[in-house]
Order: C-alpha cells, then sequence, then structure tokens
C-alpha cells in the first residue's frame, strides 16, 4: 500500500526556521536513524515485498522481483568470498549502467566490501591513479563503453594478465590489483568472466548456504566504509570521498520520503550509477520503500528515456538538468505518453528556474523536487518536498534534510544573516568519514564536524536555501561581485535560449569580463548584439556578457555537470589573454 505521508515525512516546520535572524538551520529529528547495513536494507525489503518488481533493465532484458534480486546478489556475494574478497577490500566497478553494476553494489555491501565507483570516461593514467589510491583487489569491468575499451586499457596497465592465473594477478603498476572480472563470457588471459564468479558463488552457497554469509554480515557495522567516490575536481587529482553504510543507507531513506516514494511507484533512472545520484538518490531509495528501478538503457538517450517512462508506466523520473533538457526538446517528446509521472528529482548541477517549470508544465511531474548536497555529504542535505509550494520547489533547494544541520558562513566563518550570501557548510549523519589515504585534504574540508562545501547559498525567513554558485565561480569585475548563476537565470528567459553557462574570462582592465557560452534552441539563429541587448535595462550594466560564444553543446562529464574551467580554458586561449596571478 502507499506511505501515508503525514506519518512518514518529518515535521520540518517546528525547526527549520533560521534562528535568531541567522542563516543557521537544523533538520528534524523525529524519526530515529536506521543502524542497517546496505546488506540488511536489501534483505528487509525483499522479505517486505519478495514479489514486487524490483529491477528492470531494458536493454539487458532483465526483470527481476525483490526476491530474485536478493537471491543474485547472495550469489555473487558468495562468489566473491570464494575468490577470497574479504571486509574492508577494496572492490573497483568500472562500467555503464548495466545490471552486474548493480548486483556488485550490493554483494560487496553483503560482506564488507568497499566499493570502489570508477568513472566510465577514466582513460590510462586516471585508472592507474584511482586502483592505486585506494589499493583494489578486485575489479569489475565491462568490455567497453562508447570510445572507451575498458579492458584493452587494463592489458595495457598490466601486461602481465597474459601470463596471470585468473584471481592471481601481481601487476608492476598495479600492485594491489589481484582479480579482473570482465562483464561477458569471452575468455580473456589472466581474466574472469562474469559468469565464472557466479559459478563459483553457486557452488559456495551450495556448501556453505545463505547462513554463511549471514556469519560474515554479522560482524559489520553501519559505521563501517562501504563506498570509495572520486570527486572530479578541477586541478589536481580526484578524492576519494568514503562514505559508510549509515551515510548512504539514510539519505536514501529520506530521499524518499521527501518524495513520498512508495512500494507503488515506479522510477526510471537514467543518470549513472557510478555517481552519488544514480547509487544513492535512485537505488536505496528505491530499496527503502520497495519501490521498482528501472534502468533505460547504459547511457542517457532522451528517447530511450521517454519510452522507458511510457512503456513501463514510471510514476518518477530522475535526472540532471541536461537531461531534462534534452528530452524536453526531442522531436518526439509530444508522442510519449507521461501522464503516469508524478514526482522525481532534478539534482547533480543548478536547475534552472525556467526548466523546473517547464517540467512540472508539460512532463506531469507536478511534485518534482529539486535536490542539493555533494558527494562528501552522501550526497543530499537539502530537498524540496512535494507539498511545498510550486515557486519553492522552482526557484529553491527545498529545506535542510532530517538529522542535518546548515550554516551559512562568511570568509571569516561568521554566520551571516538571514538572506546573505556565504558558503555552505554541513554537519550530521551524513557527512563523509574523510578523502581515502588524505588526511590533509580531509581537515582542509571538515573542521569541527563541518564538511565545508564550497558552495555559495542563502537562506531564507521559511528554511528555503537558494544556491548562489561556486565559491570559485564567483568572478570580480572592476571590484563588483557577479554571480555566475543570477545571469544564467535571466538569460533562460531568452526564447531562443536552450541552455547557457556564465562564467569569467581575464581582463586587462576589468581583472575579469563576464562570458557566455549559449546552446540555441534547434532552428534558432541570434547574435551576440541581440543578447546583450535583451540584457540592456534588464541587469546592471557590469553583468551583461562582454564575450557571447554559442556552440552546438557544452563540455560535461558524464554526469552532465557543466566544465566551466573548460570552457575558461578555452576562452584564455582564443582571446589570447594571461590568467592574472593575484596575492
Amino acid at each position: 500500500m502507499a506511505i501515508d505521508a503525514a506519518s512518514t515525512v518529518p515535521t520540518r516546520d517546528a525547526i527549520i526556521a533560521p534562528q535568531d535572524g541567522l542563516s543557521y538551520v537544523r533538520g528534524s529529528r523525529d524519526i530515529p536513524l536506521s543502524d542497517a547495513t546496505i546488506g540488511a536494507f536489501l534483505l528487509d525489503t525483499a522479505r517486505r515485498f519478495p514479489d514486487r518488481p524490483a529491477v528492470v533493465f531494458r536493454e539487458q532484458q532483465i526483470r527481476w522481483t525483490w526476491s530474485e534480486f536478493a537471491r543474485e546478489v547472495d550469489v555473487l556475494a558468495a562468489g566473491f568470498v570464494a575468490l577470497g574478497i574479504r571486509a574492508g577490500e577494496r572492490v573497483g566497478i568500472w562500467s555503464p549502467n548495466r545490471v552486474e553494476w548493480l548486483l556488485t553494489q550490493f554483494a560487496t555491501a553483503r560482506i564488507g566490501a568497499i566499493l570502489v565507483n570508477i568513472n566510465p570516461a577514466y582513460r590510462l593514467a586516471e585508472l592507474e591513479y584511482a586502483l592505486n589510491k585506494v589499493g583494489c583487489t578486485a575489479i569489475v569491468t565491462a568490455h567497453s563503453f562508447k570510445t572507451s575499451m575498458y579492458v584493452e586499457m587494463l592489458q595495457t596497465l598490466a601486461p602481465e594478465l597474459a601470463d596471470a592465473t585468473p584471481g592471481d594477478l601481481h601487476a608492476a603498476r598495479l600492485p594491489a590489483l589481484r582479480s579482473v572480472i570482465r562483464m561477458c563470457d569471452t575468455a580473456t588471459p589472466g581474466m574472469l568472466t562474469f559468469s565464472d564468479v557466479i559459478e563459483m558463488g553457486r557452488a559456495w552457497l551450495e556448501q556453505h548456504g545463505t547462513e554463511g554469509l549471514d556469519a560474515i554480515a554479522a560482524p559489520l557495522d553501519a559505521d563501517d566504509a562501504v563506498n570509495i567516490q572520486f570527486t572530479s575536481g578541477t586541478t589536481g587529482n580526484p578524492k576519494g570521498a568514503t562514505l559508510t553504510h549509515r551515510n548512504v543507507v539514510n539519505n536514501g531513506r529520506f530521499i524518499a520520503m521527501a518524495m513520498r516514494l512508495s512500494e507503488d511507484d515506479s522510477l526510471c533512472i537514467p543518470v549513472p550509477l557510478y555517481h552519488c545520484f544514480g547509487m544513492v538518490l535512485a537505488v536505496l531509495a528505491c530499496v527503502s520503500v520497495g519501490a521498482t528501478m528501472v534502468f533505460p538503457g547504459e547511457a542517457f538517450d532522451p528517447r530511450a528515456t521517454l519510452a522507458a517512462v511510457e512503456e513501463e508506466r514510471c510514476t518518477a523520473l530522475h535526472g540532471v538538468p541536461t537531461m531534462f533538457i534534452a528530452e524536453l526538446d526531442h522531436p518526439d517528446f509530444a508522442r510519449f505518453d507521461l501522464s503516469r509521472l508524478r514526482t522525481g528529482i532534478m539534482a547533480g548541477s543548478p536547475c534552472p528556474i525556467e526548466t523546473m517549470k517547464r517540467v512540472v508544465a508539460n512532463m506531469n511531474l507536478s511534485e518534482i523536487t529539486i535536490a542539493y548536497g555533494m558527494t562528501e555529504t552522501s550526497p543530499v542535505s537539502f530537498q524540496s518536498a512535494t507539498t511545498d509550494p510550486i515557486d519553492k520547489r522552482t526557484t529553491t533547494v527545498g529545506r535542510i534534510q532530517p538529522h542535518l544541520e546548515v550554516k551559512i558562513v562568511d570568509p571569516l566563518g561568521n554566520v551571516v544573516p538571514v538572506g546573505e550570501t556565504g558558503e555552505l557548510c554541513t554537519k550530521g549523519y551524513s557527512v563523509m568519514r574523510g578523502y581515502w589515504g588524505d588526511d590533509v585534504k580531509t581537515a582542509e574540508s571538515i573542521v569541527d564536524g563541518w564538511m565545508h562545501t564550497g558552495d555559495l547559498a542563502t537562506i531564507d525567513a521559511s528554511g528555503y536555501c537558494n544556491i548562489v554558485g561556486r565559491l570559485k565561480d564567483m568572478l570580480i569585475r572592476g571590484g563588483e561581485n557577479i554571480y555566475p548563476r543570477e545571469i544564467e537565470e535571466f538569460l533562460f528567459r531568452h526564447p531562443k535560449i536552450q541552455t547557457v553557462q556564465v562564467f569569467g574570462v581575464p581582463d586587462p582592465k576589468y581583472g575579469e569580463e563576464v562570458c557566455a557560452w549559449i546552446v540555441l534552441r534547434p532552428g534558432e539563429q541570434a547574435s551576440a548584439e541581440e543578447i546583450q541587448t535583451f540584457c540592456a535595462g534588464q541587469i546592471a550594466h557590469y553583468k551583461v556578457p562582454k564575450h557571447i560564444r554559442f556552440v552546438d553543446e557544452l563540455p560535461m562529464t558524464v554526469t552532465g555537470k557543466i566544465q566551466k574551467f573548460v570552457m575558461r580554458e578555452r576562452m584564455i586561449a582564443e582571446l589570447r589573454v594571461n590568467d592574472q596571478k593575484t596575492a
């Protein structure tokens, strides 16, 4: 039956408004935190909803109920045990959205191993760094994805595979790695196939039974590390945010509650599993209530997503803003029946207000929510509720999640008055254990329990949060602080603009000038002068973009996060200006 929203959604109003006129909020504690491990979390759902649909992978033509899914997880977990993987060891997963990814997520957690999410876009140097940084003893890999030849790259880094016994690799460049498990049945020297490990698991279970797995899981604790997710910084090597069972299980629970998700819902998941959006906001939210997980394909495709929503009768849809824009602007959009959609989440990067309005009006997502967070906070700390007024759900990221605290601070660490801009800091159960093997970076980011996000935000008198931008994105033109998000929101009103990104480029006179990269709607044409005229008299003159470029697409990560630093670097090269160093 459906969840009773009144009894399950935390009562927020009593404690979420800022206190004493300062930008500090604290979430409800009405609903206790869960002490479940991910393995126990899944088993509980399978016991409650054994015969209800759990998993649909449309490309792979796989459909499992919750009991079937839990059994498959146990088989793989047993296979890992038979392979010699123990609690605390790191297991990498390098793949697009496939059922093997989902099974590996839960099978590693079942036996206390730590899942290491490897970006599907990684190439040789990034892969080598990630595997060695955390000391992966095993990696589960697809054969390839788009132009990335995963098996070939692993063979390049570990030529010793050619003569290695599967499961007993000793490679000079990957010293910790012992097992390479590939996702197909083709035999490859030195590697195990996924089917090999499944057969090992079945044999292990015949001998030890699920009681053997239960005995391995018994000593596991909710505060044990269960997942390492590499954050994609703009400089330096990625940092491995280390998350616990308690971190992600509870975040998934509260995300589902904010959406009023239940076992009667079916969530379409086009976002990548390797990212916390797919793994926590989608998968663990569904597990928390027994909702069906529907995966349209290995990678995002707007038509495949729309088809999945219609054919699987989905009631919920997740996506980053660029995904929703691609769906709305697809030439066949009007042909799809989206009438069953109700809720979902738009997150992953700043959500344009105009896009939110279109999603509500044209996709039947009357109860869509916006979530805000970061990998290091498991990830969500603010989320709008389905019952929030429409203007709050389209213009803010909602209010504080349960069991968390947030403050907005100035550069000196002082909490700023309500409505003023400052850095958002988060404290509570969701804050990561730290960056794997990097105590210095951990200490820089977490101070007295507060995670310093680097995001600029405001909180209003009712506790609604608005993300203004990134500390590093803010530009200063002639002494004026300029927040790109404000200009982007204004430009989204232009009828010809599909999407836009604003950033600063060096300028010898003003220090920085405003630059806008614009993607126009299909069939439209515009000039820089037209855009500047549109801005004139509407926003302050110093905010009007001096440099405007029309592009077919914006550089972004595989998760849809815009890479402003790439745009900035290209403009610096084009304009032949120097990035001035300052004290």
